[in-house]
């Protein structure tokens, strides 16, 4: 059985995506430029990322000169919320308040842990002084 079409591209992909909302449009040795400052790619592992994406739909392209220029066809914040309605229907059953309250429950957790952690440094400190 195939695998369902992941709305949300992968990790690389995605990365591109995040270069060319910064830059608007940009061809493939711009959004190299950007990349290879995090990550050493090839010119052509850029390009077949990038034409992946226009297959997909999440580019667009145009001829400029002997070049394509690339472009996003969605912004950053749709792509966003498509990525959180995934996360609430594969992990919270489409609840929001799910979402919300298992946040919450973290924060509490969080700030518990890192309160145990501070007494017990305090502790230590105790027990150091008096020695």
């Amino acid at each position: 059985m195939p695998k369902a079409a992941r709305e949300i591209p992968p990790p690389l992909e995605l990365l591109c995506l995040r270069v060319l909302w910064s830059l608007e449009e940009a061809n493939v040795k711009e959004v190299r430029r950007v990349v290879t400052e995090t990550r050493p790619l090839a010119y052509t592992t850029i390009m077949t990322v990038l034409e992946r994406l226009v297959r997909k739909g999440k580019l667009r392209r145009r001829k400029v000169g002997r070049a394509f220029a690339y472009s996003p066809t969605e912004s950053r914040d749709a792509m966003r919320r498509t990525a959180i309605r995934e996360l609430l229907d594969g992990f919270f059953d489409g609840s929001a308040e799910e979402l919300l309250a298992f946040l919450r429950d973290g924060e509490r957790a969080v700030a518990a842990s890192a309160g145990v952690a501070a007494s017990a440094r305090a502790d230590e400190r105790i027990d150091t002084v008096l020695l």
